[in-house]
């Protein structure tokens, strides 16, 4: 496999695990209100980026990237300040977040 491709592929699947950690983890894992919140409203950028990141858009890819590091922030300050469920969402958020960063800036590296 080559590189482009398994950049590609990887930051796809973080893409995905990130969009479906925040969906979970204001829906049902540690919502903000009992029965979830509104905060869950925060995967849909995520959602709108999909399909260009499916479809290999180096573009999707470029400002996707630069999205991650607003996920990345909320997750940062959300493992300081929160506690139990919520603080283990929030280190996973930051984990695949960078994950996702990484992967999509080096696909599009890959392409000049």
């Amino acid at each position: 496999m080559r590189a482009s491709a398994a950049l590609r592929l990887s930051a796809s699947a973080f893409l995905v695990l990130l969009l479906f950690l925040c969906l979970a983890w204001e829906l049902w894992l540690a919502p903000l209100r009992p029965g979830g919140s509104y905060a869950a409203l925060k995967a849909l950028p995520l959602a709108i980026a999909l399909p260009g990141i499916l479809a290999g858009r180096r573009y999707t890819y470029q400002w996707t990237s630069m999205l991650a590091f607003a996920y990345f922030a909320e997750g940062a300050m959300r493992s300081w300040s929160d506690a139990g469920a919520s603080r283990a969402c929030a280190a996973a958020e930051v984990g695949l977040s960078l994950a996702f960063a990484v992967a999509a800036i080096g696909f599009v590296r890959t392409g000049r």
